[in-house]
């Protein structure tokens, strides 16, 4: 087995293989503070297990997803959805009036 896959499976105890023979892994971890958010690391990677993407996507109490922070290839921060979904129906309210 590929010592990088290995490496992988030991970080992340979940994976799925997708159709290009390559692997989406993941892991959850619980805020330590009274948030109940969680944290989902997602690291997806080509055929030769070389890095794709990594996102960390947050989850409020009731599983909503509330943030991205895509961070490989380009670490392009935080993204607060309900902001971002606020500014897209601003914009959109302008087109329409």
């Amino acid at each position: 087995m590929n010592k990088k896959r290995k490496k992988n499976e030991k970080e992340y105890k979940n994976w799925e293989n997708n159709s290009k023979g390559g692997r989406l892994y993941w892991k959850e971890i619980k805020a330590a503070d009274k948030s109940e958010k969680i944290a989902r690391y997602e690291k997806e990677v080509d055929k030769d297990e070389r890095t794709e993407t990594f996102v960390q996507k947050i989850f409020d109490k009731t599983g909503k997803l509330t943030e991205i922070h895509e961070k490989y290839p380009i670490d392009k921060g935080h993204i607060i959805l309900t902001v971002l979904m606020l500014i897209s129906v601003g914009i959109l309210l302008t087109f329409l009036t």
